[in-house]
């Protein structure tokens, strides 16, 4: 049987407990009866004495920095106050575990930690819009990227604030152990299963007089999911809406955060990997059924999206479970 993942929740006294709730919601739930991986999440610190949280709760770590060597993921909480210094026997094991190049993630204000270390110097990273300041005064060295809800630079991911640590931790699931293992957890959690790094951490909701064009973009992003295998363009979507190209573009962004063009895109991808995962269709069926026309431009999109090409992903993922339901006519993308 192929062995569990091993996840570390690093704990010091500081950490919130909202991102601990979060990273253990996601790796430290058993959902292998639905169909999950089976996951082995760890609360490593250095001795085994309770470390305190705001509000009166505490957590109580299962394992000491020793059992970092081991671990396939080394995860970050965000901190009550983003300035509180790390202990230096965490900031060592941190370094040590970049060195080994174990992947290593930051939620909200726990890129401060892993700027402590030094990991962040010459290396973009992100955190909550509003501590962008903070982390670039404090750590000048770092790249601070201001428009992004995650972000990797040479294996080490920060994230935005609160939700976007959510976003984080499915996108490391996705990543991981494919698009359909994050789709299950996310549906347990009742959360959205996919939202891009790129998009912009603050959002400008529609105001009430806005509302008519939020419905019509509503209606609109579900046209284009239904008809994802259909040669869509912006100026489609506009004309769908009403809008002009221009007017369209800016109302997306707006409500989004991302531009048409990219979150058709990441959708299309998204529909990609549920093809391979769950069917044997041949390669230019899958770019069909997605919307990419060929699989010369479905290949490039994998590359610049996740750093992998379509046969490799489904190398990894393909669940092979559907293959029966394929032959028999039936398929999750429309056809």
């Amino acid at each position: 049987m192929e062995s569990a993942y091993r996840v570390a929740l690093v704990a010091f006294p500081g950490i919130r407990a909202f991102d601990v709730s979060v990273i253990t919601e996601v790796w430290g739930t058993d959902r292998t009866d639905r169909g999950a991986p089976a996951f082995d999440l760890r609360r490593v610190a250095t001795d085994s004495a309770s470390v305190p949280m705001r509000g009166g709760m505490a957590l109580l770590p299962d394992r000491t920095l020793d059992w970092l060597p081991g671990a396939d993921l080394i995860l970050v909480p965000g901190l009550d106050d983003h300035l509180t210094p790390a202990p230096a026997p965490v900031l060592d094991a941190l370094r040590q575990a970049h060195a080994r190049g174990t992947t290593l993630a930051a939620l909200c204000g726990g890129a401060f930690t892993l700027a402590q270390a030094g990991l962040l110097d010459g290396r973009r990273a992100i955190t909550h819009w509003n501590l962008i300041d903070l982390l670039r005064a404090n750590h000048p060295g770092t790249t601070v990227v201001p428009d992004a809800l995650f972000i990797e630079d040479d294996n080490i991911w920060t994230a935005a604030g609160t939700a976007a640590g959510i976003d984080l931790c499915l996108h490391l699931v996705r990543r991981s152990h494919g698009a359909e293992a994050a789709a299950t957890i996310a549906r347990s959690m009742v959360t959205a299963p996919f939202r891009t790094g790129t998009q912009a951490q603050f959002i400008e909701h529609p105001t009430p007089r806005a509302d008519r064009d939020a419905d019509a973009l509503a209606a609109v992003r579900e046209h284009a999911l239904r008809h994802l295998h259909e040669p869509l363009t912006v100026a489609d979507l506009a004309a769908r809406a009403g809008m002009s190209p221009r007017s369209f573009a800016r109302h997306f962004a707006a409500e989004t955060g991302a531009t048409p063009l990219r979150w058709l895109l990441d959708q299309r991808v998204a529909a990609a990997q549920k093809l391979l995962e769950r069917t044997d269709l041949p390669m230019p069926e899958v770019a069909r059924r997605s919307g990419f026309g060929s699989e010369v431009t479905m290949r490039q999109h994998f590359a610049s999206r996740l750093a992998t090409s379509p046969r490799a992903y489904r190398a990894a993922f393909s669940t092979r479970s559907v293959r029966d339901s394929v032959a028999g006519g039936s398929n999750p993308i429309a056809r």
